[in-house]
């Protein structure tokens, strides 16, 4: 358990080096204090905001992704009830406003990776602008990766490993690494499929890839024996598949 566990420290020491700029999508920096939700692509999401009916006279919402500017979702005059929506967000289906009764909340459904966002409900009322609510939310997806198992490999033999990554509902490319650990050495970077998803199928009626990628070796000698990982950066995140392990003593993979 112990060699496990460094192996994957120093995996994830290794990617982390290689992902900088991705990894710090995820930054504990990028949710303010004042609301966090964490919620699964796929699901609805109600973000509440409250007003006085006596003072508000405007009421907005902004969508402001990380290192982006704000972008406006909708106003709304509380005589006007229904709202006035713009940009990539007029005229979309999964935007709505639950409005009345001094409220003004933004209905968001069948969440997707793009939705991870700070969103801010903002009133006005002659020349004051108020931020009412600020709510950080962190869309995760479903993505997993799979490693299959090989026959047996003779010395002087090939192989061909496989990664099988089901990317979820991420809307953004993803990166495929190779590591190699083994005994005598540290785990080492040695193949990468970075920002290609032509290998990849789309589900029908559904935003899930189902991407696979392989690892040719051919005159297979001692210096291949080890364990190889597949890993996986998507949408700021980094996943490990479980490994497939090359023995050249007549043994199986797994």
């Amino acid at each position: 358990m112990t060699s496990l566990r460094l192996v994957f420290f120093h995996l994830t020491c290794l990617f982390l080096g290689i992902m900088a700029q991705t990894a710090a999508r995820v930054s504990s920096s990028f949710y303010p204090d004042r609301g966090f939700l964490s919620v699964k692509t796929g699901d609805n999401l109600t973000l509440t905001c409250f007003y006085e009916a006596d003072v508000a006279a405007r009421l907005y919402w902004y969508k402001q992704p990380l290192g982006q500017k704000l972008q406006l979702i909708t106003t709304m005059f509380k005589f006007d009830k229904n709202g006035t929506f713009y940009g990539e967000f007029n005229n979309n289906p999964r935007f709505t406003l639950d409005t009345g009764d001094g409220k003004n909340h933004l209905k968001i459904s069948d969440l997707r990776i793009s939705d991870t966002a700070t969103y801010n409900c903002m009133s006005s009322f002659l020349n004051t602008l108020e931020i009412s609510e600020s709510i950080a939310v962190s869309v995760t997806g479903s993505a997993s990766v799979h490693q299959s198992a090989s026959g047996i490999i003779q010395p002087g033999g090939s192989v061909t490993l496989n990664c099988t990554v089901h990317t979820g509902t991420c809307d953004g490319e993803h990166s495929v690494y190779w590591f190699k650990y083994s005994q005598e050495s540290h785990p080492g970077l040695i193949h990468t499929h970075g920002g290609r998803n032509d290998q990849c199928e789309r589900k029908d009626n559904t935003q899930t890839h189902t991407c696979v990628y392989n690892l040719p070796m051919k005159s297979l000698n001692l210096s291949h024996a080890g364990t190889y990982y597949c890993a996986v950066a998507s949408c700021g995140h980094i996943l490990f598949g479980d490994g497939t392990k090359v023995d050249l003593q007549g043994k199986k993979l797994h």
